[in-house]
């Protein structure tokens, strides 16, 4: 309903924004990943994501899009309201969700407060599939991400390529030398691409 708010940062908190709108200020619930991207000046754009119930109208907004299709995934799992998907996010970077989930990585999901053993599992389970779908990610093993593979692939995109051709050429550069710096990667990759 409302896909975005673009204004002036009137308010920030850890938690919570006020952004003002040609005269109206929206109070949107936030994610601590979300507040560590808010730019320095008082001009801002959330995307955003309003949750309706019998007795409110509760807003949430995110830096990322990404962020926010993370959080409507998290949403649709049973037992997961607005609060632990926020907690969530606030706990994990988005990346470190889809790869905890795309990689059934129970224990990392198990490290969020308020989620147990069984919610942790129901999230796997039921976002496994679409995660692994959507990001387009064959199965993942446990590990360290490669923060060189990352830059890498930021680098790449920056250029003007496709993210998920980038991550499979990368991917494969990986596996051949897991040692390779970022240059060699991204030098490797555009002999590829």
């Amino acid at each position: 309903m409302i896909a975005h708010l673009q204004g002036r940062l009137v308010e920030k908190n850890p938690t919570e924004v006020i952004i003002d709108c040609n005269g109206v200020g929206y109070h949107v619930n936030i994610s601590l990943h979300t507040f560590s991207l808010l730019p320095a000046s008082d001009a801002i754009k959330l995307y955003t994501y309003l949750q309706i119930k019998e007795d409110s109208h509760t807003l949430f907004g995110f830096m990322e899009k990404s962020e926010r299709e993370i959080f409507k995934l998290l949403l649709s799992v049973s037992g997961i309201g607005a609060n632990i998907a926020r907690t969530m996010l606030s706990s994990l970077e988005p990346k470190q969700i889809i790869h905890a989930i795309a990689s059934a990585d129970v224990m990392t999901i198990q490290t969020i407060k308020g989620i147990g053993s069984k919610t942790a599992q129901r999230v796997i389970l039921d976002l496994k599939e679409k995660v692994l779908k959507l990001y387009d990610l064959d199965e993942v093993s446990t590990g360290q991400c490669n923060t060189n593979k990352e830059e890498a692939l930021s680098a790449l995109e920056v250029l003007g390529f496709n993210r998920k051709l980038a991550e499979r050429v990368v991917e494969k550069i990986v596996k051949d030398t897991p040692d390779a710096t970022v240059e060699t990667l991204i030098k490797q990759a555009l002999k590829n691409l």
